[in-house]
């Protein structure tokens, strides 16, 4: 910014999801990730748990 020349900042060598947040939150415009962080992303435990108790319930209603 301070020259005037168009960049970006890239981040690599990203190991965990939360590698991924710090660099958004310091400013990276891109973060290489390996397909294995990206899929731990996109998950989170109280998903989980929330999807289970959603099949049980289903599964209680369909019985009736």
């Amino acid at each position: 910014d301070i020259y005037g020349y168009p960049t970006q900042i890239i981040v690599a060598s990203v190991r965990t999801p939360n590698h991924v947040v710090e660099a958004a939150l310091a400013g990276a415009d891109i973060a290489t990730v390996p397909y294995g962080v990206l899929r731990k992303m996109l998950g989170h435990p109280l998903t989980d748990i929330g999807i289970d108790r959603f099949l049980a319930d289903w599964e209680r209603v369909a019985r009736k």
